[in-house]
């Protein structure tokens, strides 16, 4: 299994999108990684925008990003909450400086918005953010996943597949420009 000795931190909060929280979990799974789920409260449950739940391993507090090598965000409404932690930023913009695959899908491009990691970023996401993120700097295409070094991106949930194979992939340090 080629990311055996991966570990991943997935952030989590009420009203992610179920598939775009669950999906790169199981995927990564599959392929050998740890992934842990943060929230904002340890052994929480949290629910997704169709009622999938989730429960976080630990808190945002708890979290030392560099026990980890990549970072998952989800989309869905959870984005928008996630942002409003200081402690997710300072997660999000440790991975980003250090170079360490981030995974973001659909509304997730808020939280690194947030982080203002963006600047320069060839990035995609859901079409509804698209201006937010050029406002931010990011260069956006309309594509079912963007690759910009260590930055995977993604659309939305029918993207998946592309999206969680490049993810692997970076994780991996086996990704080839297409």
């Amino acid at each position: 299994m080629r990311l055996a000795d991966k570990k991943v931190l997935s952030l989590v909060h009420h009203e992610f999108e179920d598939l775009e929280l669950w999906y790169p979990i199981l995927r990564l799974r599959e392929e050998g990684a740890q992934v842990d789920l943060a929230g904002e409260k340890a052994g929480e449950t949290y629910k997704g925008k169709y009622g999938v739940p989730a429960e976080s391993d630990s808190s945002f507090d708890e979290i030392d990003p560099s026990d980890y090598d990549a970072l998952l965000v989800p989309g869905g409404w959870a984005p928008d909450k996630l942002r409003r932690f200081s402690k997710v930023i300072e997660i999000v913009q440790h991975m980003e400086t250090h170079k360490k695959p981030i995974g973001q899908i659909c509304h997730a491009g808020w939280v690194l918005i947030s982080a203002k990691m963006l600047q320069g970023k060839k990035v995609t996401s859901t079409p509804g953010i698209k201006d937010d993120m050029e406002n931010a700097g990011a260069v956006w295409l309309d594509e079912a996943v963007v690759v910009d070094g260590h930055l995977v991106s993604s659309r939305r949930p029918p993207d998946l597949p592309p999206y969680v194979k490049a993810f692997a992939d970076v994780l991996a340090g086996e990704y080839n420009e297409q």
